[in-house]
């Protein structure tokens, strides 16, 4: 059995990324990362991972691998950047097989450097496993220090990795690969979406909880005698771009195992109660992906009309912070009659350069990715809706921006409520006393960020237009009320602030 390498990293470029990673840091939660996979021997299942990879592109920019299967042959390539700079034709040409695994990274647990790149490809006695995650695990140290006295070797700082090892060390103790890897979860806490690759056939797992989604597609047959290929991916937007017809979503606590016989369904574990993470709706997933049985686009418009019945104000224009805001912004128009316009462009590119710009641009910032209209905004009373508000730099940004090309009032309206409470399930939050809404109320962030007023969703707003039964979502960025008990030494180490500001509509000036 052999695993093969296919280029060597160019380290000079991961250092960039890392640079880059530390200088544009955004004023947004980061999601971990995409997962994908695909079971297809008459395909080029490759270059079907390559296009999904690059439809989940938003979920990391950091790093993306690829590893495919032919037989007990493994081929893997992964390096620092984008999906479409990691790969080209000749790249994926030398990865050929009947199955693949894939994996586009933001870093939360484990710095940015390309040995922490996915798939996390591991040794056992039954061949390799190839192993993509999803979210994070809280207990995570407890894990690596198993593994260490086991004596494995941690070749990483990733949670994903010991993942993979706990695989290894209950197939290397003598179980199957499904009974391996059901042991192995068992030891997991926290939040795992996952797509496995073995010799044999493909898993698709999630956690207890269901806290990061991952869906099943099937790729259309050409006649009706050749059997079923299966994909799996984060999102229904990585199905999509390859014409796979969506089936459902792999459950809370479920594996589904893809061989050639077909799909097979085993609940590995029969607690479970579902929490999907409400900024997936909100925010993180694309606005055409379907969760909860619509698009996303859906409910981020239901948002934005709760948004303007629960915070009206009168005003000349709507506009959004694109290019998240835009549904909620459109809605918030709908709702309050006021007409929705384009204020602010934005450059899609520029933010992905490795060039760093001069210390003037930085102080200018904003207009690198953002760019008014003077002649939209001037002399217009506007109301700017995102759909959160973190650490509050970009938005002061933002509103200085607007006043600078004329605007005469600025009101903020987010269609998410205060984010009070660092994320352990697999979102790069900043520790608590980072947010700005866990150290001040709202009329002092109104005031720090210089609108003329600021409004928030309310928390029954944001999972009553979810149209489903609020507990089935995660909202403790937003309350603190964490579904998977987290560890005091973990919890500390983000959770710092005991006082939560109170919600509330405030007017300034």
């Amino acid at each position: 059995m052999t695993s093969d390498q296919l280029f060597p990293v160019d380290q000079s470029f991961a250092q960039s990324a890392s640079l880059l990673a530390e200088s544009t840091a955004s004023d947004k939660p980061e999601e971990a990362c995409g997962v994908f996979g695909v079971f297809a021997p008459e395909e080029d299942v490759a270059t079907l991972t390559y296009f999904g990879l690059y439809a989940l592109q938003h979920r990391g920019q950091e790093s993306a691998g690829i590893a495919t299967f032919d037989g007990d042959r493994v081929r893997l390539h992964k390096e620092m950047g984008l999906v479409s700079q990691v790969f080209s034709e000749p790249v994926l040409s030398k990865l050929t097989g009947t199955m693949a695994i894939g994996h586009t990274r933001y870093s939360t647990t484990g710095s940015s450097r390309v040995v922490n790149a996915q798939p996390a490809v591991v040794e056992t006695r039954l061949g390799n496993l190839a192993l993509a995650h999803n979210g994070n695990l809280v207990n995570a140290p407890d894990l690596r220090e198993d593994l260490l006295k086991s004596n494995f070797t941690l070749l990483t700082t990733t949670d994903s990795e010991m993942i993979a090892l706990a695989i290894a060390e209950e197939v290397n103790n003598g179980k199957g690969w499904l009974e391996g890897a059901i042991s192995a979860f068992h030891r997991c806490q926290g939040a795992f979406s996952l797509t496995i690759g073995t010799p044999t056939g493909m898993m698709g797992v999630r956690d207890p909880n269901g806290i990061r989604p991952l869906v099943i597609g099937t790729l259309p047959q050409a006649k009706p005698t050749d059997s079923l290929r299966y994909v799996l991916a984060s999102e229904t937007c990585g199905l999509d771009i390859i014409g796979a017809d969506y089936v459902r979503d792999v459950e809370p606590g479920e594996l589904v195992w893809i061989t050639e016989e077909g799909l097979a369904s085993f609940h590995w574990t029969k607690e479970t109660t579902p929490k999907l993470c409400i900024f997936e709706m909100i925010y993180f997933a694309r606005p055409d992906s379907v969760m909860q049985a619509e698009s996303l686009y859906s409910y981020r418009m239901r948002i934005g009309r709760r948004l303007a019945i629960e915070s009206p104000i009168d005003a000349d224009i709507v506009i959004a912070v694109p290019d998240s805001g835009i549904p909620a912004a459109i809605g918030y128009s709908q709702a309050s009659g006021i007409p929705y316009a384009e204020g602010l462009i934005k450059n899609r590119y520029v933010g992905r350069t490795f060039i760093q710009p001069t210390q003037t641009m930085r102080e200018s910032g904003i207009k690198m990715k953002l760019n008014p209209l003077k002649d939209v905004l001037a002399g217009k009373r506007v109301i700017l809706v995102d759909d959160s508000i973190v650490r509050g730099t970009t938005s002061r940004k933002i509103v200085k921006a607007l006043r600078d090309a004329g605007a005469t009032e600025v009101h903020m309206r987010v269609s998410s409520p205060p984010v009070t409470h660092p994320c352990f399930y697999g979102i790069d939050t900043d520790n608590q006393d980072q947010l700005i809404a866990a150290t001040k109320d709202v009329a002092e962030i109104a005031d720090q960020i210089g609108v003329d007023s600021l409004s928030y969703l309310t928390w029954e707003g944001m999972l009553d237009e979810t149209r489903h039964d609020p507990n089935n979502f995660c909202s403790a960025c937003f309350t603190g009320d964490y579904p998977v008990p987290v560890p005091e030494p973990v919890k500390r180490s983000k959770l710092r602030l005991e006082a939560i500001a109170p919600l509330e509509t405030v007017t300034t000036g």
